[in-house]
């Protein structure tokens, strides 16, 4: 078996892996034997030879020691300051978020809307695409910006939307709780036969079992226009509870006409539903209106239409 290797790469690792303490020791003896030394040439007495090398040993020592402690006193300082820094900054971001929740809960205390059915929205949205596909996880973030979107221009008293919104027809047809009065142009006679047709009209049969009283307004360009077909259509209607009149523009006064006419619904007399439509009479543009002088606006332009149908 081979001896331990001599060569100096060996002595420097054997060096490198010594206790730093026993080279400061030993560099102390050493540096203590060099002063016994010096004044041994100047012929002191032995006890100030040994008091020297004594003190200059111990300086040798203790000074790397003191030095060694304060360089890791600077760094633990460091250290704890950066720790209490981030510390600091996480107590704020914390803060920052009890407050933000906080104030939340807050408005929803006293907003008008459920607490309890906010709660589960929120709950709702955030667990819904936790373990689904990523298109899943796209649709639920899509969903609740167009709902945000949604929250935030009703707070602005107006909401616009490209398209018709059945959802928003539907859904405010199912709140009405006093009048629903509505304009319904000729162009959208194929509305009544389709299958959404069929559930509006029974949204309105609803309604108006709870005491809402409905008005509908066909509106036509001529008298001619008067057909059988709208005349079955506007039986129909009749017969589940909605009061229906006819209009043809010709018969209005040059203002009247002027003013132009969409279809628009008025709920309540506090919202207007208005559908804009493009030049070939396609629905391009849904809007729901809050502003207090343009829902006042719908509801005497209704009031003066209404008396002038038959």
């Amino acid at each position: 078996m081979a001896g331990p290797s001599n060569t100096p790469g060996a002595a420097a690792l054997s060096a490198a892996h010594r206790p730093p303490i026993l080279l400061r020791t030993l560099n102390a003896v050493l540096v203590g034997g060099g002063g016994y030394l010096l004044t041994s040439l100047t012929e002191q007495p032995e006890v100030w030879k040994l008091t020297v090398s004594i003190l200059v040993g111990g300086a040798a020592l203790i000074v790397p020691l003191m030095t060694g402690f304060a360089s890791r006193l600077a760094s633990v300082e460091e250290t704890l300051a950066t720790h209490d820094s981030e510390m600091k900054e996480l107590v704020a971001d914390g803060l920052a978020r009890v407050n933000e929740v906080t104030e939340l809960f807050e408005l929803v205390d006293r907003s008008a809307l459920p607490r309890d059915e906010v709660t589960r929205l929120v709950r709702s949205a955030t667990t819904a695409g936790t373990a689904a596909p990523a298109i899943v996880q796209d649709f639920v973030r899509v969903e609740v910006m167009r709902l945000t979107a949604l929250m935030e221009n009703l707070g602005l008293e107006v909401v616009d939307r490209e398209g018709a919104d059945h959802d928003w027809i539907m859904a405010l047809t199912g709140c009405a709780a006093l009048t629903i009065d509505a304009t319904s142009t000729w162009a959208d006679r194929d509305l009544w036969g389709s299958e959404l047709g069929a559930r509006f009209l029974c949204a309105q049969r609803d309604a108006i079992e709870r005491g809402v009283r409905i008005r509908r307004l066909f509106i036509i360009e001529e008298p001619e226009h008067d057909t059988l077909e709208l005349s079955r259509l506007c039986e129909d209607q009749q017969s589940i509870g909605i009061e229906v009149r006819v209009l043809a523009l010709s018969g209005l006064s040059p203002i009247a006409r002027i003013t132009g006419i969409d279809d628009f619904i008025v709920f309540d007399e506090a919202l207007s539903y208005e559908i804009g439509s493009d030049l070939r009479g396609v629905a391009a543009r849904t809007v729901i209106d809050l502003r207090s002088h343009r829902v006042a606006h719908r509801v005497q332009q209704f009031r003066t239409l209404w008396e002038a149908g038959q």
